[in-house]
């Protein structure tokens, strides 16, 4: 924890925080209030004891209050891991402060873990000084055997480093609960609300908009919704009354560019994308898809807004789901199909056919861990070259990479621009870090939102009165994109070769190469914005190049050699294909590139290929995003090993 200024309140009023937001009613005593900048927070956990619930209710509060935060779920792939062991521990992190920040943090100020397992899953990351708050009641000898451990770290002084909070959260919401009337296995379940409750006093967060939740939540069940009310609130006053508690603490609300914001994940924001290009299209959106983690969410949530138009199609498998929003394309809608690295292998020949058909078409890859099934919930970015060249043939499709979990609203919007603009379908790359993770989101105004303008053919095309099909824009390229069943726009499709103009097919080798290379040409033409380079003092010798949700990381270390005196420049690209005109200047004005990637070196091959540049790569597949100081030390490295050389001279 940083920039600590402690100070004593009085704190009789019933308020639970600087804004007077109204906690559970108890007596209360003064206890000395820390203030602080940020904090992380990390709850852990069995996958069954809600720590995913628990780490949304903390954030969604958080939101409310006022900080800028960024968010780390991180679970299990199995639906219920084997309770107590290693593979099963779900956690959260939640990193939110009085400024603007751009990680989920590197290492937690705060541990909650539920059981032995969770502590000796996250103690590794924990720095010397942070707390653990541990549920006693799950150390039992046949706990601690299950996960290693000979002794009790409870009682053997390995914790000493840290300021441990020994609470039997079992016990006291049992305790609490033990007039509510429930079995003691379900008043048992409410222990993570307890845990929460003790965090909200803890950390002076609202405590009304959970109490609602759990209402709304557990509407058909009003006793379980109580139940958790009783034992959140429970909490709230065991960290009040507790003498082991000795101060709370406080964050102070961020001071943010003026509008109206929500808490977003980046699978929310990006369906919100969706819908919004819809709007703006005047197209309605038609969502294909097959379930696959972590992209399912997205079907769950576009299938809520029929009243935008909005139609899903829940398909047997990939291959159907592809096809099917393939098919809504020729018919006139935004056809959009989700699905993850797996799924793209599968969908690669209907993308392929949507190349040659010439079609809008979305494809949106939440990129996870692979090869293979791999690692269904855990993040990756090595899906670039899969989305570049996993089709047969020349089929070139652009590719957008949103770089945070809001942007992936705008990186939505953008796919859909290109795809409707010039009739392509275009690869969305997300992954699992911005899919699950969550950062506030400045809501636009409706009228800043770019227009897209659909432009279906009305009628014939040629002076003689007949409909070419491929015959093109000039500026785009675009082919002309005719609604099935309008008179006089009958035309052919297929995966066969088309010929230029007529859409006949044609198997001339002439026609074919002019056909490819023309549909080359297209994808290279699409307009987008110039590559943006934060180089403030232009004294940089050393410029770090990333794409996707390496964004906060880099930017996070970059400042942090900034704050030091180092000299280094920044680029992030979201444009993959084409890249930005201006990028091969732009590496070639730096003595060094460094490219951090969550890959093997996907983009700093197609960099060294495309420019001859001497791009070096960092990389890492762990399934977990870097880390700033991880990233700062290699960045450090780099200006060291130039300013050295300069100094052999």
């Amino acid at each position: 924890m940083t920039s600590e200024v402690d100070q004593v309140e009085a704190v009789g009023d019933g308020s639970d925080g600087p804004l007077g937001r109204q906690g559970p009613s108890a007596p209360r005593r003064a206890k000395p209030i820390r203030r602080l900048d940020r904090v992380i927070i990390r709850f852990a956990g069995d996958s069954g004891d809600g720590m995913q619930l628990t780490g949304d209710r903390f954030t969604s509060e958080t939101a409310s209050f006022g900080n800028d935060l960024s968010t780390l779920p991180n679970f299990p792939a199995e639906i219920r891991a084997p309770a107590g062991t290693l593979p099963g521990v779900s956690s959260f992190q939640l990193h939110f402060a009085d400024h603007d920040i751009l990680t989920p943090g590197d290492a937690p100020n705060v541990l909650v873990a539920m059981n032995p397992a969770a502590l000796k899953a996250n103690i590794a990351d924990l720095p010397r000084g942070a707390e653990i708050i541990v549920n006693t009641d799950e150390f039992t000898k046949r706990a601690l055997s299950k996960v290693g451990y000979a002794l009790d770290p409870l009682s053997d002084g390995s914790l000493e480093a840290y300021h441990l909070h020994k609470v039997p959260l079992t016990t006291l919401t049992l305790e609490a609960l033990k007039e509510s009337g429930l079995a003691r296995k379900d008043a048992e379940r409410a222990k993570n609300m307890f845990a929460l409750g003790l965090l909200s006093w803890m950390y002076h967060r609202p405590t009304h908009g959970t109490e609602g939740f759990l209402r709304q939540k557990f509407a058909k069940r009003p006793e379980i919704a109580e139940a958790n009310i009783s034992a959140f609130r429970a909490g709230w006053n065991f960290g009040e009354t507790t003498e082991d508690f000795a101060v709370s603490y406080e964050i102070p609300p961020a001071r943010l560019p003026a509008g109206r914001y929500r808490n977003i994940s980046g699978n929310l924001a990006l369906s919100y994308g969706l819908i919004a290009a819809s709007r703006r299209s005047g197209l309605p959106l038609f969502l294909g898809s097959y379930p696959i983690t972590p992209a399912s969410d997205i079907l769950h949530e576009l299938s809520k807004h029929k009243n935008f138009g909005v139609r899903t199609f829940q398909a047997e498998d990939e291959i159907a789901g592809v096809g099917a929003a393939l098919g809504a394309a020729f018919g006139g809608a935004l056809g959009v199909t989700t699905t993850s690295g797996p799924g793209v292998a599968l969908k690669s020949e209907t993308i392929g056919l949507a190349v040659s058909l010439e079609l809008p078409l979305l494809v949106v890859d939440i990129q996870r861990g692979g090869p293979s099934t791999g690692l269904p919930t855990k993040t990756e970015q090595a899906d670039l070259l899969q989305a570049m060249f996993g089709r047969n043939g020349e089929a070139p499709v652009p590719i957008v990479a949103p770089a945070t979990p809001a942007e992936c609203f705008a990186a939505a919007l953008e796919a859909a621009r290109i795809a409707v603009t010039y009739r392509t379908p275009v690869l969305l790359l997300s992954d699992g870090y911005l899919a699950n993770g969550s950062e506030p989101w400045l809501i636009p105004e409706v009228d800043e939102l770019p227009e897209i303008k659909p432009g279906f053919a009305t009628g014939p095309n040629t002076p003689d009165g007949s409909f070419w099909p491929y015959l093109r824009d000039p500026q785009t390229l675009a082919r002309p994109w005719a609604v099935p069943g309008t008179p006089g726009l009958e035309h052919r499709i297929g995966g066969i070769e088309k010929q230029d103009g007529t859409g006949n097919i044609s198997y001339d080798p002439a026609n074919h190469d002019l056909m490819v290379r023309t549909r080359q040409a297209k994808v290279d033409g699409v307009a987008v914005p110039p590559l943006e380079v934060d180089d403030p003092d232009k004294l940089a010798r050393v410029l770090v190049l990333g794409w996707g949700s390496t964004y906060g990381p880099i930017t996070a270390a970059v400042r942090r050699l900034r704050a030091d005196g180092a000299h280094i420049a920044q680029a992030h690209l979201r444009h993959l294909n084409p890249f930005p005109a201006n990028l091969g200047a732009v590496l070639g004005s730096y003595e060094r590139v460094i490219v951090p990637e969550m890959n093997l070196g996907q983009l700093a091959l197609l960099l060294r290929a495309k420019y001859l540049v001497d791009a070096q790569s960092y990389n890492q597949v762990r399934g977990l995003p870097f880390k700033a100081q991880q990233l700062a030390d290699v960045l450090w490295a780099a200006i060291g090993t130039l300013e050295g050389n300069d100094g052999d001279e």
